[in-house]
């Protein structure tokens, strides 16, 4: 799975790497620590009332996807990952690929190996920050969705409407792999307009695009324990430990 990530570039650098428009004034900060309901970037297309023109946006989501048929977006806690295998498939998930879907910038992602205890000390979970070799964004993959909220009666307030978004996930091949059993599925540069445009909806050919972040050529680094909690965030949280 893809539980916590970082994403520290800024909004406007993240405009220029996806060529999108920064569709809000409302600026997110820098995270070391990114967790599950909070809003993050995402980069999508849609198409613009009354022209019909579509165009490239970076925008905040909620991070945990609410389908549109949900009670309560509570549930959203739930479905911050969605698997690859099964997600052409799933109510929850199926329409959003077929027409809703978009990248989530980030910087790394990481994953957690189980500790056991010893005579000496508590059983923990040591995390570990994965990143591209090269320091390249990861545009992970992820569907996005709208939410109505029955308690806000105008449609054309603000606050009636949720946009939340889940990460896509597979099997971990690769470095990854040695650390956790799942990792996020990202996408080349070359495959973002495939991806993006919301008139192809083959979600065969589209599932073709999804690859490793950075081909396998990742990074995978010891951290400290402080990022175990969703209190703690700073660029301090990706200090490999030392040996």
């Amino acid at each position: 799975m893809c539980g916590r990530y970082a994403s520290s570039r800024a909004p406007e650098d993240l405009a220029g790497l996806f060529d999108a428009r920064l569709d809000t004034d409302h600026v997110l900060e820098p995270s070391w620590n990114v967790a599950p309901t909070d809003e993050v970037w995402a980069v999508l297309e849609r198409a613009e009332r009354g022209s019909g023109a579509v165009e490239r946006q970076l925008r905040p989501v909620r991070w945990g996807l609410v389908p549109s048929w949900a009670k309560d977006p509570a549930v959203g806690s739930r479905m911050i990952n969605a698997r690859v295998e099964t997600v052409h498939e799933k109510p929850a998930y199926r329409r959003a690929l077929a027409k809703r879907r978009c990248l989530l910038p980030a910087d790394g992602f990481y994953e957690w190996v189980a500790v056991p205890a010893t005579a000496s000390a508590k059983a923990y979970k040591q995390p570990y920050f994965i990143r591209p070799e090269t320091g390249s964004v990861v545009a992970m993959a992820g569907l996005y969705e709208f939410w109505r909220d029955p308690a806000v009666a105008d449609d054309g307030d603000p606050a009636a409407w949720l946009t939340t978004a889940t990460v896509i996930t597979t099997e971990a091949t690769d470095a990854a792999g040695r650390i956790h059993p799942r990792m996020p599925l990202a996408l080349d540069p070359d495959d973002y307009e495939e991806w993006l445009d919301p008139s192809h909806q083959d979600t065969a050919a589209l599932r073709t695009l999804l690859h490793t972040p950075a081909d396998g050529r990742l990074t995978v680094a010891a951290v400290s324990t402080a990022v175990n909690s969703v209190r703690n965030d700073g660029p301090h949280l990706l200090d490999p430990l030392t040996p």
